[in-house]
């Protein structure tokens, strides 16, 4: 039987946060649609900085992110410091986004073969970054802390958690673009955020299993414990 490779849980956090900021970058710089997961943050963006052009996408985020915080509180009526640090992950996913869209933007994208290499290999590198995330005790972004309380608490595959909330984080997507842009009009949602939210949980799901068969994950320091409380 092949030796797995060791993965210590903290370079899975750090692995995870950058590989899905750089993912969702480049779903953005596609403009086929964004992931659903951050559609409602990114329609927020868009709204608001028409108004305040400093109102970036990573903001949006993490605002978007502390909401999203005070209903898993409402919903396990409980909360944790887990939860605090979650809002810590996304201020720091927010930050990363933003630099990884600055440095994509000089790439060329405009062209309908860009546009659909951006896409396909954003939303593998999305997938693969939550994968990652699901494999560290360090709190990860509220959307994924949501996920991983939910199944856990409930039993639920984690997989087939993540494909609902997706598709739930779609249908607010569309919502807010009808309503800060009107209808018949999208932005952000598009078919390529409908097909993500029906794959993505999939997508997920297998890699999280090819990570398990490939490393096993333990680690590096003694803050587990500190981290659930």
């Amino acid at each position: 039987m092949k030796q797995k490779k060791v993965c210590f849980s903290e370079l899975a956090y750090l692995l995870g946060i950058i590989i899905l900021a750089f993912g969702t970058a480049m779903m953005e710089k596609a403009d086929l649609g964004i992931s659903m997961v951050v559609a409602p943050a990114y329609l927020l963006h868009l709204r608001i900085s028409q108004s305040f052009p400093v109102f970036s996408f990573g903001m949006a985020e993490y605002v978007l992110q502390a909401a999203l915080l005070i209903v898993l509180v409402l919903v396990m009526r409980r909360g944790k410091l887990s939860y605090l640090f979650s809002f810590v992950t996304a201020v720091f996913y927010g930050m990363v986004l933003d630099l990884s869209i600055l440095v994509l933007r000089p790439l060329p994208g405009s062209g309908p073969g860009w546009r659909i290499a951006f896409y396909v290999l954003g939303m593998l590198l999305c997938s693969v970054g939550v994968s990652f995330l699901f494999h560290t005790y360090i709190a990860p972004e509220a959307y994924e802390l949501f996920v991983k309380e939910i199944s856990a608490r409930y039993g639920y595959r984690i997989d087939r958690v993540k494909t609902v909330y997706d598709c739930c984080s779609c249908l607010v997507g569309v919502a807010l673009s009808f309503a800060f842009f009107g209808f018949g009009h999208f932005e952000g949602v598009k078919l390529g955020t409908i097909f993500c939210a029906l794959v993505n949980g999939w997508l997920i799901g297998r890699i999280s299993r090819g990570l398990e068969a490939a490393f096993e994950f333990q680690d590096a320091l003694p803050l587990r414990e500190w981290f659930n409380r």
